[in-house]
């Protein structure tokens, strides 16, 4: 191994660190903030419209930060402000006597994910290049997945002990800190991450264009559907609970497993990744749409292979749908192209999701249908984008 690969991986690790420190904060939080925010006598109207305009601010933003990031040429300043907005709001949740203020610090750590992701993921996207962008990406959503486990479960431990929602918010200042720490660990030692990667003119096999190029387009909307045809977690605990199939405990403890598939799942689409390329991608909406039916079926066993699928599907669109960005796109766009990436996919997913609840009212059958025509199109797309690149 080169030193710059040995390099790339100590950045990629520090990264992952941050971001498991981060998921530990906020995830935690954000298992929390729907009862703590009913507890300061939030409707369930408000706390809905809340999360919506969180994802909004979220994934909306995203394309206005990864510009910045590629015309500023300052990663490091938006991933600072951004982490720092995101953990410093959960713990200050603590001090919160009225639901204004705590969705006000809600919506900061939203703002704050939407600084800082565009920023972070092109830094990390120099190292993932030089050790291969499948594993870089995959190490790094595994860690991050530890964090997205470990945190809520660690505030459920703390609620049954203390019951003190302000006791758990409070404790997340400890995560939060080490979380900035990790990050000026890294910035110290990699202030210039673009100096990981070694230039080439053909990256992993693809020529990279622009973000204008066709070939972008066409992954865009591969994407797009590929999201849009992947039952949300919220809509299939709402079934589980409607239809009694499990018990209430088992539903976050069937959420946190799928998460550990996620995690897993990476790693493997990752690998593979690095050996066949963009082909790779065909995985996912071909796991999604076999999850769709199992989740839904009614039995337990069923339910269970489902659920794995479900969470082999995340781990792919967190990490080789970020992985190929820089195979499409010329180095200097990658912020750009990171942005409207995440935009697309935000949009998509909530497009997605609210077309399948409202679709759950009519026909358990049709939100099955719906799932498999919106990947069928993102097959066909990915078909396509397969077609122009070869």
């Amino acid at each position: 191994m080169s030193d710059r690969s040995r390099e790339a991986w100590r950045f990629i690790v520090l990264l992952g660190l941050v971001s498991l420190m981060a998921d530990v904060t906020y995830e935690s939080a954000r298992s929390l903030i729907g009862p703590y925010l009913a507890m300061l006598g939030a409707s369930a109207a408000l706390v809905g419209a809340l999360g919506g305009v969180g994802e909004l601010l979220s994934y909306g933003l995203r394309p206005l930060s990864g510009y910045l990031a590629d015309r500023l040429r300052r990663p490091w300043g938006l991933t600072f402000a951004g982490y720092a907005m995101s953990v410093l709001a959960v713990p200050l949740l603590a001090l919160t006597r009225a639901w204004p203020a705590a969705a006000l610090l809600v919506l900061l750590e939203r703002l704050g994910k939407a600084i800082r992701t565009p920023a972070r993921d092109t830094m990390l996207s120099h190292a993932a290049q030089e050790v291969g962008p499948g594993k870089g990406f995959g190490l790094h959503e595994a860690l991050d997945q530890i964090g997205a486990v470990g945190g809520p479960l660690l505030m459920a431990l703390i609620l049954q002990l203390s019951g003190r929602y302000d006791l758990a918010f409070g404790v997340l200042a400890l995560p939060a800190l080490i979380t900035l720490a990790f990050l000026i660990a890294a910035r110290a030692l990699y202030p210039v991450p673009q100096r990981l990667e070694a230039i080439v003119d053909n990256p992993k096999g693809a020529i990279p264009a622009g973000i204008a190029h066709p070939r972008f387009r066409r992954y865009l909307v591969f994407v797009a559907f590929s999201v849009a045809g992947l039952v949300h977690f919220q809509l299939l605990s709402f079934h589980l609970k409607r239809s009694g199939l499990l018990p209430d405990p088992a539903i976050p403890a069937l959420f946190a497993a799928a998460m550990l598939v996620d995690a897993a799942a990476g790693l493997a689409f990752g690998a593979l990744y690095d050996r066949l390329g963009l082909g790779v991608l065909i995985g996912i909406p071909l796991f999604s749409a076999l999850a769709a039916p199992l989740v839904f079926s009614g039995y337990a066993l069923l339910l269970l292979l489902g659920m794995a699928l479900w969470g082999a599907v995340i781990g792919g669109q967190e990490t080789i749908m970020r992985a190929a960005i820089p195979s499409l796109v010329a180095r200097e766009e990658r912020g750009t192209a990171y942005g409207i990436f995440n935009g697309i996919y935000g949009l998509a997913w909530f497009l997605g999701s609210a077309a399948m609840g409202a679709i759950y009212e009519l026909s358990l059958g049709g939100v099955i249908a719906f799932a498999l025509l919106m990947e069928g199109i993102a097959v066909a797309a990915f078909l396509g984008l397969r077609r122009e690149a070869a």
